[in-house]
């Protein structure tokens, strides 16, 4: 079943001379289980396209559906609900809270559903603790380097039973051990049935991918598998629009 569909979704900002075209007619679906990996250019609409896929921000036209659910037909209580219960949202700029540790940061979620606060945070502990962070765990963020805040992140994201994850560039901030170890952590969930979606200018990590689509101005250019990605000489479609999103 896919757990993420996106229909004939298009997103335009201003009107007349001034209108920008962020998506256009853009389809898409994530079934449970699978990793989609989304690159492009600089500007294409990766974001917006996460931001419209969690219900942060609303389509010009199109629909988006979570589990089956139509997004315009959900009251934003209800969304507000299903971001807590269902999505798991990685932002490019953590959106951490300063006055919780990291262990209560990755455990606020499922207190906001009712787990008890102890079951909360060892689950918490054990997400930190398989991306390295055990040691961190009752710092705050601004005792936490750039790194350590983007693995908080991760944690909250994947913590708990969340079944539609989005990440907006989750290895950014980190060097090449610590990303491979957010897209090891991203897989499992996967394995657990989770689907994903993560923006990446990083072949190799998109490789972890089940698939790759590639935006440009705002509409889909391209899909690939991901073993595309690390062909000799990156020949084809996929090696120039890599070229582009580099």
């Amino acid at each position: 079943m896919s757990l993420l569909e996106l229909h004939d979704i298009s997103k335009s900002y201003g009107e007349g001379a001034t209108e920008v075209h962020a998506l256009d007619q853009i389809d898409l679906s994530v079934d449970g289980g699978h990793l989609v990996a989304v690159m492009g250019p600089s500007g294409s609409g990766k974001s917006t396209l996460l931001t419209i896929a969690g219900s942060l921000e609303e389509p010009t036209s199109g629909e988006v559906r979570i589990s089956g659910t139509s997004l315009s037909s959900t009251s934003r209580n209800d969304k507000a609900r299903l971001r807590r219960r269902t999505i798991g949202y990685v932002f490019q700029d953590f959106n951490l809270l300063p006055g919780l540790t990291a262990a209560e940061n990755v455990a606020l979620p499922l207190e906001l559903d009712g787990v008890p606060a102890r079951k909360a945070r060892t689950a918490g502990l054990a997400a930190l603790e398989r991306l390295g962070l055990a040691d961190r765990a009752d710092h705050y963020p601004d005792q936490l380097s750039g790194g350590e805040r983007q693995r908080v992140a991760i944690a909250r994201a994947v913590v708990g039973e969340r079944r539609l994850l989005l990440a907006d560039e989750p290895s950014g901030a980190l060097d090449s051990t610590n990303g491979e170890a957010v897209m090891a952590m991203i897989r499992d969930a996967c394995e657990r049935g989770v689907a994903a979606v993560v923006v990446t200018h990083d072949s190799h990590l998109a490789s972890w991918a089940d698939r790759v689509v590639f935006l440009r101005d705002g509409r889909m250019v391209d899909h690939v598998a991901p073993d595309a990605l690390i062909a000799p000489g990156g020949n084809g479609a996929a090696g120039a629009t890599l070229q582009e999103s580099r």
